[in-house]
């Protein structure tokens, strides 16, 4: 079964308010087994247009990364979040097929 990810590009509106959704994330993907590969760091954006901050978590499985974002300990982070930044958020499965 292929991993999953959370791919998010982010502005942060407001660093301080930034931290408190950072400190109560934690109990989310502890509990899921998240994984951060990517957390902010430096970034060129060739095409399209990009935020300041891009994110991806790699979690076992689909399910798991929905049961994540649907769960009441990321939901109470996510309205923390919301007050404190702009930004996307895609789950996707990963692919587990042939490489080139």
């Amino acid at each position: 079964m292929p991993k999953a990810y959370w791919i998010a590009r982010v502005d942060v509106t407001d660093p301080e308010a930034y931290k408190a959704y950072v400190a109560a994330n934690a109990k989310a993907f502890a509990k899921y087994g998240a994984k951060f590969l990517v957390r902010a760091g430096r970034f060129e954006a060739p095409e399209g247009t990009a935020r300041s901050r891009q994110v991806v978590i790699e979690f076992a499985d689909y399910d798991t990364a929905l049961a994540c974002y649907r769960s009441p300990e990321y939901a109470a982070a996510q309205a923390l979040r919301a007050k404190a930044s702009d930004g996307d958020l895609v789950i996707v499965e990963g692919y587990d097929g042939p490489q080139p």
